[in-house]
């Protein structure tokens, strides 16, 4: 069974990073209650939205340590009627500005990953992979035509 989490979890990251590279990230909406996710997220962890680095570069031992976790805890059972596998779970990227890889992710639950990665979205912290992505592919298609 953990084999099959490891699985799923892999491929959630491949759909993501295929979405960041074929849609704008400002404008992605990951679920339909995006809005409310982030209004609790900010509300739940002020000092985040204060100090946007946090949420660019994620601190692993302060979100699994004690008070981190029961405060992830308490946010997340919010969404446990309303969002499918809520409480799944996720690869996040440590820092935004890099790929998913054995250093730069970490295992979260879908939840954390949904409030991390809107958060991400919303601050233009994953518009950088759109547009590297839309550069290799003019570039692709330019070499094409030649």
């Amino acid at each position: 069974i953990e084999k099959q989490f490891a699985v799923k979890a892999v491929e959630h990251a491949q759909t993501y990073w295929n979405l960041l590279e074929a849609v704008p990230p400002s404008s992605l909406k990951l679920t339909r209650l995006d809005d409310e996710i982030h209004e609790h997220f900010s509300q739940d962890f002020p000092e985040l939205i204060e100090n946007p680095q946090k949420i660019k570069m994620l601190d692993e031992e302060w979100m699994k340590d004690p008070t981190g976790k029961e405060r992830w805890r308490k946010f997340i059972s919010a969404y446990e009627k309303r969002v499918d596998d809520y409480n799944f779970g996720s690869l996040i990227r440590t820092n935004s500005s890099g790929e998913y890889s054995e250093t730069n992710s970490i295992f979260v639950t879908r939840m954390q990953f949904y409030a991390i990665e809107i958060a991400r979205n919303r601050l233009g912290f994953n518009d950088d992979i759109y547009a590297e992505a839309q550069k290799e592919k003019a570039k692709a298609k330019k070499a094409q035509q030649s």
